[in-house]
């Protein structure tokens, strides 16, 4: 079965305590069970993983373009929290890997603070999914794999 791997940056796993007003109530163990059961509806199988760390990210975008072009991973659904906004090695990182990467936002980030407003992933993503609260990751999930129908 084809994965989808549900990647998530720093402080997401303070989901559902961490302003809650911006965020919502979910923890993120719900947004992989949610993930999860998404996937399965596709015949996909999602692989969730959360670091605070960037090179683990970065090894983790690597992983994901070898499974990519094997054939086994349709992309990745990636929520990099505020590395968002500061990592050209996550940048670099897609790029270089050539894995369908979709950037999920939360909330709009276009509606908050200024710094918020740029992204080093949009211009190297397949897609970006932002303001839909945790359903941005199902329709991310969805993306993807009409991506690999096309």
């Amino acid at each position: 079965m084809p994965t989808v791997l549900i990647l998530n940056g720093p402080n997401l796993n303070l989901l559902g305590t961490r302003r809650p007003e911006v965020y919502g109530s979910a923890t993120l163990a719900d947004v992989e069970a949610l993930c999860r059961e998404e996937a399965e509806r596709l015949g996909l199988e999602a692989v969730c993983r959360q670091s605070n760390h960037e090179g683990q990210l970065v090894d983790w975008i690597h992983e994901a373009g070898v499974e990519h072009r094997a054939g086994r991973c349709v992309g990745v659904v990636f929520n990099a929290g505020a590395y968002t906004h500061t990592s050209v090695a996550l940048h670099d990182a897609i790029e270089g890997a050539e894995v369908p990467v979709v950037e999920v936002h939360i909330s709009n980030v276009h509606r908050r603070e200024e710094f918020r407003h740029h992204s080093y992933l949009s211009p190297v993503a397949r897609g970006i999914v932002v303001g839909f609260g945790v359903y941005g990751y199902v329709l991310a999930i969805h993306g993807l794999h009409q991506a690999t129908r096309s």
